[in-house]
């Protein structure tokens, strides 16, 4: 129903979710000669982790932020905010779909969901194990598979810079807009 009244221009729909990459990102699948060994070279050291949250409106647009270490509940609410204020802004309502993970639920977010829905911006969880039903999910292998397979970076800008060229490349190839967001919060927090 929510797809339907998204095509007919009825509401907003976007899929929400976070991934992560490391500066060492697995082989892709390659060949090689027969009798050679297929061989990637590697850094000392592995990095930090570097983590995404992004929301895919499918063939229309993709904002995402990007943080080291994991997603945190307040580089979460702040991405929220923002869709939020669009929505009031636009005067439109705006669905976000997204899973049960933690920091979706948690106490202090749960807390927003009213002056949320008063913005127009509402929130659909999908069922648990249904993560094929988040076409989010696609864009994030698509990034790791098609535009980091196989390459090792020298630190966390390096591999920061080629998510960002990555989420450009896959907006050009999908016809669609890429935003980032600089996030206001500590990455302490």
């Amino acid at each position: 129903m929510l797809e339907l009244s998204a095509a007919a221009g009825e509401i907003d729909l976007k899929y929400l979710d976070e991934s992560g990459f490391c500066m060492w990102s697995e082989p892709g699948y390659t060949y090689y000669f027969r009798g050679e060994q297929k061989r990637l070279e590697q850094t000392k050291r592995r990095g930090r982790r570097l983590s995404i949250i992004g929301f895919l409106q499918p063939l229309i647009s993709f904002v995402y932020g990007l943080v080291i270490g994991g997603v945190n509940r307040k580089s979460y609410i702040e991405m929220m905010e923002k869709e939020a204020q669009e929505a009031s802004k636009l005067g439109r309502t705006r669905v976000i779909v997204q899973d049960n993970g933690p920091i979706h639920r948690c106490k202090e977010v749960q807390e927003l969901w009213s002056k949320w829905e008063q913005m127009g911006l509402y929130i659909f969880f999908l069922p648990k194990y249904c993560s094929e039903m988040n076409p989010i999910e696609l864009e994030w292998q698509h990034l790791k598979k098609d535009e980091l397979s196989g390459r090792i970076f020298d630190d966390e800008l390096d591999l920061a810079y080629a998510v960002i060229d990555g989420v450009e490349a896959r907006g050009e190839k999908g016809n669609y807009s890429t935003e980032r967001v600089k996030f206001n919060s500590s990455p302490s927090s």
